[in-house]
């Protein structure tokens, strides 16, 4: 390889370091930058179309009122359910002190020591599970809740969005593949949130009325993390099943824990893994492994609003990173984990 190529590589890993080391340094700015600019992203059809009716201006008030109500109502949905969470593991604290004692009991009934049974029954206790679920909750809670700041940018983001098409074009005569970038960055991100945002709240709706209909406390708190955890990729439904499986098996025994596992799965398998690909598309392009990879980074990073905007993060920076670069071509494969999705060229 070149020396001055290598170089090059090794002054832009670097940078890479640097500015991931920043973002992480002002997660509080950034998360609620990102979750602004993607709903300025996810409404901006909206206002295509207004602007075909109305003025430029009550275009832009409009959508801006309709993103306030939507962030109003998921702060005011998620204060709700962290009451109506907090009562229900008080309810229920008793009835998880047994269940780690029972498991102590049946460890030491299969021949453990009293030490190594209560290890093992505390391995599996259920508090940090709750705890995890109240974290996702509160995290997202905090991250909504400076609705001045989040406000203020939407407002600056909305007026700048109206003229964004115009100095696309304007722009693209200088840096084209940058624009195009730019653009698939937009297009994949709406895609994504707004798909996953609507068969979220069909399966939270649907989660929600089976849980009441089978008799599980807290279907409202139950369909709400299932909404939140739909834009957590590979391992959401997994997060969202756990606490109300362990409430059924509190509340009504082993059948209705089987029972809660047995409809949670029919339910995802039929929407979320059948039917809510099929609008996605390949519109993200990212590979299985990457997505689960890019989860756990920007959860680090930005904690947990990071874990919801994960997927657009990462589209974010393969826009900066990859597609605006003619020559990273070649690192979009890899990225997407479809060999078809450039022609790579052999190096000479």
């Amino acid at each position: 390889m070149n020396p001055s190529r290598t170089l090059s590589l090794l002054v832009g890993a670097a940078a890479f370091v640097i500015v991931l080391t920043g973002i992480k340094a002002a997660a509080d700015i950034v998360g609620p930058l990102m979750l602004a600019l993607a709903l300025t992203i996810l409404f901006h059809p909206l206002r295509v179309r207004l602007e075909r009716r109305l003025h430029r201006v009550v275009a832009t008030i409009l959508v801006l009122l309709a993103a306030y109500l939507m962030i109003i109502l998921f702060a005011l949905t998620l204060v709700v359910s962290l009451g109506r969470l907090a009562s229900l593991v008080a309810d229920y604290q008793t009835q998880f002190d047994d269940l780690t004692a029972d498991l102590g009991e049946w460890f030491a009934n299969r021949g453990m020591g009293s030490d190594q049974a209560e290890a093992a029954a505390g391995a599996v206790d259920v508090s940090p599970l709750i705890g995890f679920v109240t974290d996702i909750l509160s995290g997202l809670l905090s991250a909504v809740s400076g609705l001045a700041f989040i406000g203020a940018l939407l407002l600056f983001l909305a007026f700048d969005s109206a003229h964004a098409d115009r100095l696309a074009r304007n722009a693209r005569a200088h840096r084209p593949h940058l624009i195009d970038a730019l653009g698939s960055f937009a297009h994949g991100t709406r895609s994504y949130l707004g798909v996953s945002a609507l068969f979220g709240l069909i399966v939270a709706i649907i989660d929600a009325a089976v849980l009441w209909a089978i008799g599980v406390p807290g279907a409202f708190v139950w369909g709400v993390l299932a909404f939140v955890t739909n834009f957590i990729p590979n391992i959401g439904f997994v997060i969202g099943v756990i606490p109300p499986a362990l409430i059924g098996l509190l509340e009504g025994g082993p059948d209705l824990m089987i029972a809660v596992i047995v409809l949670y799965s029919l339910i995802n398998m039929v929407i979320q893994s059948i039917i809510q690909p099929r609008y996605v598309g390949e519109t993200v392009g990212l590979s299985t492994t990457l997505t689960f990879v890019s989860l756990i980074f920007w959860a680090w990073i930005l904690g947990p609003v990071g874990a919801l905007l994960a997927v657009p993060m990462t589209l974010f920076f393969r826009a900066i990173l990859v597609e605006a670069d003619p020559e990273a071509a070649w690192v979009r494969p890899l990225i997407s984990g479809d060999p078809g999705d450039e022609t790579v060229v052999e190096a000479p």
